[in-house]
């Protein structure tokens, strides 16, 4: 099976594990992904990942992140440039996720980055996809 965007398929296994209250996510490795994930870990959104060798291939395993209660810390993750219609931004106008709770992803020039970080460094790019 060949995923034609793997970026939303990486976002939905989180979301799909994570209201399971599943434990750890195991999904395929790329450089992007790894960006994607490690602005995760340092924005709170997950406890920890690291790259393993599962089957013989290169996964990123996710462990996630849950609230006293039990509930995910993720609330939502949504993809907004997708193969078929890419989305980019300036830096001025970047949007800003739940009033500021949330954290926009945004593939720059200067690599991948948050929509906060993007605007201190005055870069745009490509808005790759929203967590709240």
């Amino acid at each position: 099976m060949s995923v034609s965007d793997p970026i939303a398929d990486m976002l939905t296994k989180i979301r799909n594990a994570s209201s399971a209250r599943h434990e750890k996510v195991d999904i395929p490795t790329s450089k992007l992904k790894l960006e994607i994930v490690k602005i995760l870990k340092t924005e709170g959104f997950i406890k920890n990942f690291k790259k393993i060798q599962a089957e013989g291939s290169n996964v990123i395993r996710i462990f996630l992140k849950y609230d006293d209660a039990n509930d995910p810390i993720i609330h939502g993750v949504e993809k907004v440039s997708r193969p078929g219609r890419r989305v980019y931004s300036g830096y001025k106008e970047l949007p800003r996720v739940f009033n500021g709770y949330g954290t926009v992803i945004v593939s720059t020039s200067e690599g991948v980055t948050t929509g906060r970080k993007a605007v201190e460094k005055k870069v745009g790019g490509e808005l790759i996809c929203t967590v709240w």
